[in-house]
């Protein structure tokens, strides 16, 4: 008898997904409410889809892990998307200081438009794997509260249907209605905890300066320890020579969305950089404002009971306040959670999807703490103030980033966090502590760490009058 998965949602969790259990069912049915564009291009069931999205290099390596032929990174740079080395490759105002530009290249990061990704990730499953999207939403599970058993369909022609299945993974996204379906099973009171910092996001794509092709990704971050508002922005190659700018506020810092307040928020963070830079480029678009940003975790894996042959995944499980670009990593972890668990004990085995939760759940832990620890302490942040961990986090982890600046050893732990290459407890090697404890070697930089041909390019494209 052939065995079936469905899997909910046709994102980049739920893409990663089938790919995990191509290779141990005879068929993956992905199920998707939305019609999917034929090339890359934005679609509404993406919240954050129009803003700056990172891929860390750790979750590029867990995605090429669970797509065959080793050809995504591939596939990614053909299309235009830009590999960043995080050593050499980006400028960075910290809360504590310019970071300097290392000769070790460190860790890359790939930049890109969401769209861009989603569809380059899909492809490759498709055309490497025996994967059907079909488009319906899900209205409810099929079994009980032991097994889960397929799913029910609402078709696009007001039909219904239900499709048996061996194996069911929600990668819905945040808008799941699993804990719904759960309830009608009798599973109840899975734990939540939302924290938000009232971040939103403001974004326009500009034409890419002749000569600038090469400038540094560039980088002023927000500052969470100060007391007030966080402010940032971001400058970002993508496809298509084009830069993505993207400013980020938390509540009572927000940025505007008309282009005169658009770049005078830029003009008046602690350094005038990313203003200057686009101040002499073109607009290719508006503005557009992303809201959907709160750090959002529910603890599935806390549940007294949970069906076997039902598993979630991605952003249903746990959301993250976009600025730490860690999503998609963390929805790149879990399938690989799901790959390795299934090509372990097979399909069948007993606790599968108990244990796979589990999994799961400690791909979320590191990025979860991240991102809340952070946001806790802006002014106006929903969901508890900072703990006593919090503080005693907040004390060396600026220690730590204030000895970066001038420090390789320091920086090189930061960009291994940062890149989710290295867990937390990397930040803790003694190769990191000791320059948190000692300080940066080196003085810090008066300025940003442009070379002479980088600084001339700025001072052509400045029409602010505000640089120097």
């Amino acid at each position: 008898m052939s065995r079936r998965a469905v899997v909910v949602g046709a994102g980049l969790a739920g893409t990663l997904a089938a790919a995990a259990l191509a290779g141990t069912v005879d068929e993956v049915v992905v199920v998707e409410r939305d019609e999917l564009p034929p090339g890359p291009e934005h679609r509404r069931g993406l919240p954050q889809g129009r803003h700056a999205h990172l891929l860390m290099a750790g979750g590029l390596a867990a995605m090429e892990e669970l797509i065959p032929g080793g050809r995504l990174r591939k596939d990614l740079l053909a299309a235009g998307a830009h590999e960043i080395s995080l050593g050499r490759g980006m400028v960075v105002l910290s809360p504590e200081g310019w970071l300097r530009r290392w000769r070790h290249t460190g860790p890359q990061i790939v930049t890109c438009t969401r769209a861009l990704l989603d569809r380059t990730v899909r492809q490759a499953v498709l055309d490497t794997t025996p994967v059907e999207i079909r488009t319906a939403r899900v209205e409810g599970l099929l079994g009980d509260a032991d097994r889960v058993r397929g799913v029910r369909l609402s078709t696009p022609d007001g039909g219904s249907e239900d499709l048996a299945a061996d194996f069911v993974v929600d990668a819905s996204g945040r808008g799941s209605r699993m804990l719904h379906w759960l309830e009608l099973f009798g599973i109840s009171g899975v734990p939540e905890r939302t924290v938000d910092a009232g971040l939103v996001n403001a974004t326009r794509v500009y034409r890419t300066p002749p000569g600038a092709e090469d400038f540094p990704l560039t980088m002023v971050q927000s500052d969470p320890y100060a007391g007030r508002p966080g402010r940032s922005a971001m400058v970002l190659p993508i496809e298509g020579d084009r830069w993505m700018v993207s400013l980020a506020g938390t509540r009572g810092g927000e940025p505007p969305a008309d282009p005169e307040g658009f770049l005078r928020y830029t003009l008046d963070l602690p350094d005038p950089i990313v203003g200057r830079l686009i101040s002499g480029a073109e607009p290719l678009t508006g503005i557009r404002v992303g809201h959907s940003t709160s750090n959002v975790r529910r603890h599935l894996e806390r549940a007294r009971r949970w069906p076997e042959g039902f598993v979630v995944l991605g952003d249903a499980v746990a959301t993250f306040n976009p600025a730490y670009g860690q999503g998609m990593s963390v929805a790149a972890f879990g399938a690989r959670v799901l790959a390795r668990e299934v090509r372990h004990g097979g399909l069948g085995a007993p606790g599968l999807a108990r244990r796979v939760q589990r999994g799961v759940a400690g791909t979320v832990d590191s990025a979860w703490t991240m991102a809340v620890s952070q946001d806790v302490w802006y002014p106006g942040a929903s969901g508890g103030g900072p703990t006593l961990a919090d503080r005693v986090a907040a004390r060396y982890s600026r220690r730590l980033t204030a000895a970066a600046t001038g420090s390789y050893p320091a920086a090189s732990a930061l960009m291994a966090v940062t890149s989710m290459t290295a867990g937390p407890n990397r930040l803790f090697h003694p190769s990191a502590v000791l320059p948190a404890a000692l300080g940066s070697p080196l003085p810090p930089l008066s300025g940003p760490p442009l070379t002479a041909r980088e600084r001339a390019l700025l001072r052509e494209l400045d029409r602010t009058g505000v640089g120097a």
